[in-house]
């Protein structure tokens, strides 16, 4: 069961897994808000433009019917006053056409942001497979698509029947208007009945954006074990991950280990903490911690502190302090500055002692730890 649900798609797309997929030319389209958009942009020219678009055609129809004597006699300039014609008509019609062009171009951007990929547009021969085409053509996918072609035929059809019902009388009236008075009347007409057409539109966009973007994200859904095939992919196997962070710290000890030998003085708890201390008055403003650890760490740390005769000075205060504030490398806190000095005092005079011989120096007992920094103090002060 449990292999059965991490095959399921239940995860969301990772921001990976869209970016894969942007890149591939899958994106979230809708035709309805494309042809919307359209609509939109040649209504608004022919709303601004069209008493102008209007002179302009009058012009170019009179042109194109008005008789001429030389081209009645001479058929070669009949191609080039057509060319001249459709020029005129193409200068009269581009700035709907331009408009027309770019919304259509522009109106996928309303969805998906700019995206340009060149896969998108590499041939794929596995769609030439009649069988996987009669596969496409029966699937869920054209069903629903073809589902929606009705239902858009439906209203906008519907929506265009009831406003040529509604103005039946109006346009049966045309016929016995002047010319002059018709023309008004018909844009009229027209733009009522455009203005319908894109009001059904724009309900179909509302319905179908929302449809397509739920889809396109469905699509794109994760397996419980994709989700962890790119977590291995993008941030490492854990397992790998794992042993490089055994191995880091593995090195890291042996490293520590090492500098033990030229610690001056290990302070002790005396078995649960361990902390070496080393301090040069030559380029170090306080004593530095080169090695720190806690049971078999601070015992290993004791040990090889025995082995190359570094003092070890029992004094559990100053090594809980010491533990708890303080990573490999850094320097004493500058509270601790008393203690860590008479600690050190003291190792010096031992040295002197068994180097020249003399009275052994007494051991520190009573070292001035601030109670804040004692974690083993801190409930008692509470």
């Amino acid at each position: 069961m449990a292999e059965d649900s991490d095959l399921e798609k239940t995860e969301q797309p990772s921001e990976r897994k869209l970016e894969q997929a942007k890149e591939k030319g899958q994106l979230a389209r809708s035709r309805e808000l494309s042809t919307f958009t359209v609509l939109i942009a040649g209504g608004a020219v022919l709303w601004f433009m069209g008493s102008t678009l209007t002179q302009h055609m009058v012009r170019l129809l009179h042109d194109g019917l008005t008789f001429k004597q030389d081209l009645a006699f001479n058929t070669a300039l009949l191609t080039p006053r057509l060319f001249e014609l459709a020029v005129d008509m193409l200068l009269v019609f581009s700035p709907l056409l331009l408009a027309v062009f770019l919304a259509a171009a522009f109106s996928p951007l309303l969805l998906n942001g700019w995206s340009f990929s060149t896969e998108a547009l590499q041939p794929k021969f596995s769609r030439l497979n009649p069988i996987s085409g009669i596969g496409r053509m029966f699937s869920v996918h054209s069903l629903v698509e073809l589902g929606k072609a009705l239902a858009k035929s439906i209203v906008v059809g519907g929506i265009g029947a009831w406003v040529i019902w509604h103005n039946k009388d109006a346009v049966l009236a045309l016929s016995s208007q002047t010319m002059d008075a018709a023309i008004p009347q018909l844009g009229h007409l027209v733009g009522v009945s455009f203005m319908a057409v894109v009001g059904a539109m724009f309900l179909i966009v509302m319905v179908d954006v929302p449809f397509q973007l739920w889809e396109h994200n469905k699509k794109l859904m994760m397996t419980k074990e994709e989700v962890r095939q790119e977590s291995k992919e993008t941030e490492g196997d854990p397992m790998v991950k794992g042993r490089i962070r055994s191995l880091q710290r593995e090195a890291a000890r042996r490293r520590m280990m090492a500098a033990i030998p030229t610690a001056d003085v290990v302070v002790t708890n005396p078995t649960h903490y361990a902390v070496a201390l080393k301090y040069s008055e030559d380029g170090m403003r306080a004593p530095v911690v080169v090695a720190k650890g806690s049971d078999l760490i601070a015992k290993r740390i004791r040990e090889v502190a025995s082995e190359h005769h570094v003092p070890i000075l029992e004094a559990p205060p100053l090594a809980r302090a010491l533990h708890k504030h303080t990573e490999l490398g850094d320097a004493i806190p500058e509270a601790l500055y008393t203690a860590v000095a008479e600690v050190l005092a003291y190792v010096y005079q031992l040295k002197r002692y068994q180097k020249q011989g003399g009275a052994r120096p007494i051991e520190p007992d009573s070292l001035p730890v601030p109670a804040a920094l004692d974690p083993a103090s801190k409930p008692a002060a509470a």
